[in-house]
């Protein structure tokens, strides 16, 4: 068996609304679900963010702390991303070079959180990955 990429990442956001307004209007995320305690957001063609807001959750779930993860983003969209992540509410640091050649922002958003939007797979020559990661 072999992982094929996330389905769904999810995380804390005391207001589940407002973090959606966010990755909306900063990453262009549509909305594909609305519930009392949580929002789902499509990211790609296969996979989703989830806002909850703080507390026990099904299946034992419960919020905390993150360090961070990455969108995988075309290379050149890191031009435009930081005006629109200001005017949404986030805050910028970089872009960042990586000795690939490949860069990367880390976006902190309005609950805390930090997301990193990296042209990694854009930006280098990745068809050797599958030979890194295979063996788990």
């Amino acid at each position: 068996m072999r992982v094929s990429g996330f389905c769904e990442l999810t995380l804390q956001a005391a207001d589940p609304e407002r973090a959606a307004r966010f990755y909306a209007e900063a990453f262009g995320l549509p909305v594909l679900e609305r519930a009392p305690d949580r929002v789902w957001l499509g990211v790609g063609e296969r996979a989703r963010l989830g806002l909850w807001s703080p507390g026990a959750k099904e299946f034992g779930d419960r919020g905390g702390l993150h360090v961070h993860f990455a969108f995988a983003v075309p290379e050149g969209a890191l031009e435009e991303l930081p005006e629109r992540v200001r005017a949404a509410g986030g805050k910028v640091d970089g872009p960042h070079v990586h000795d690939g050649g490949d860069r990367s922002l880390y976006v902190t958003d309005p609950a805390g959180n930090v997301v990193e939007a990296w042209d990694f797979f854009d930006a280098r020559d990745t068809s050797d990955l599958s030979e890194h990661g295979a063996a788990a």
